[in-house]
């Protein structure tokens, strides 16, 4: 009978556990694209180079350059550009930055890898930059 008060309390210590873990968060697309177009593709044309359309690479591509995180040959990362010093720098002249400002880094750079990866070549949805 003393048993059975800890296993319940182990049980439910178990099934929270569980719950957070599972309720991880997802990533949103349509956030992504907002973010990339409005922040990447506008950042690489007022540099003079040409935007990186997400189907110009296939998923795999994409998931390792997100998993290697440098940018611009290495010179940089990825995730500056998704940081929070990046978007409050930017914000004042980027309403994507500004729209965005209060995002976690983390979920905003699952956003991204959620839209690159389903506008990959091979992904769900090609999609170009406009």
């Amino acid at each position: 009978m003393h048993l059975k008060f800890p296993m319940t309390l182990m049980a439910l210590m178990i099934g929270a556990t569980g719950m957070t873990t599972a309720q991880a968060y997802e990533g949103d697309w349509k956030r992504g694209r907002v973010y990339y177009r409005g922040v990447c593709t506008t950042c690489h044309t007022a540099q003079g180079s040409s935007p990186i359309s997400p189907n110009a690479r296939t998923m795999d591509e994409w998931s390792a350059y997100l998993k290697a995180d440098k940018h611009a040959g290495g010179k940089d990362t990825v995730s500056q550009y998704v940081g929070k010093a990046y978007r409050d720098s930017i914000k004042e002249s980027n309403k994507a930055a500004e729209k965005y400002a209060d995002v976690p880094d983390e979920e905003l750079m699952e956003d991204v890898r959620v839209f690159l990866l389903k506008g990959a070549k091979d992904g769900d949805s090609p999609a170009s930059c406009s």
